[in-house]
């Protein structure tokens, strides 16, 4: 659709380890298994990149920060390089760069979310109590976010409304962020 190829190869393999990259960062704030296959894998995708930052960046807790930062330096670093093969100025837009990285990351963060939510309620229906690494991983993933949904919303007849409330707030953010990013341009 206009997109020249080197753009879109750029694009797909930087947006694929930035997501990796927030997984990470996700799985470590969930306490998810660290011994998990798949959370193995991560690390080893992701720790050759990471290795100088957590000697530079302190813990915050017993939270690594230092994915994320990656991940938005990841973020900005695409963003000009596609702007530069464009044939763009980055003085010009190094501000709108730098905002639009922020809700790229953000927008990153709830999506990786909602595709965990989903995940998490077909295996609740297919397949409970996997022993499967996968979902054992998403269950991990999400089960932080339900715990904090059902302190507010109690479930009705053994009906866990969390996950719908969930998506309807990661809607919400998604929307407000995409009228703020409207506005930015």
């Amino acid at each position: 659709m206009g997109t020249d190829p080197i753009s879109l190869i750029i694009s797909t393999f930087a947006q694929l380890y930035i997501h990796i990259m927030l997984v990470r960062f996700l799985l470590q704030i969930s306490g998810a298994d660290y011994y998990n296959p798949l959370s193995q894998s991560i690390v080893k995708i992701t720790q050759p990149v990471l290795t100088p930052l957590q000697r530079l960046l302190p813990k915050v807790g017993r939270i690594d920060i230092s994915p994320l930062i990656t991940a938005f330096v990841l973020v900005v670093a695409l963003y000009c390089v596609l702007l530069l093969i464009k044939g763009y100025a980055l003085q010009e837009g190094l501000g709108i760069v730098l905002l639009s990285s922020v809700a790229y990351t953000i927008n990153a963060i709830l999506n990786i979310y909602f595709y965990a939510v989903i995940g998490s309620v077909i295996i609740s229906w297919i397949a409970p109590g996997s022993y499967h690494p996968a979902p054992q991983l998403i269950m991990q993933l999400t089960e932080p976010l339900f715990k904090l949904f059902q302190k507010v919303i109690p479930s009705i007849g053994g009906l866990d409304l969390s996950p719908i409330f969930i998506f309807l707030a990661i809607q919400l953010i998604q929307s407000q962020l995409a009228q703020l990013i409207i506005r930015l341009y």
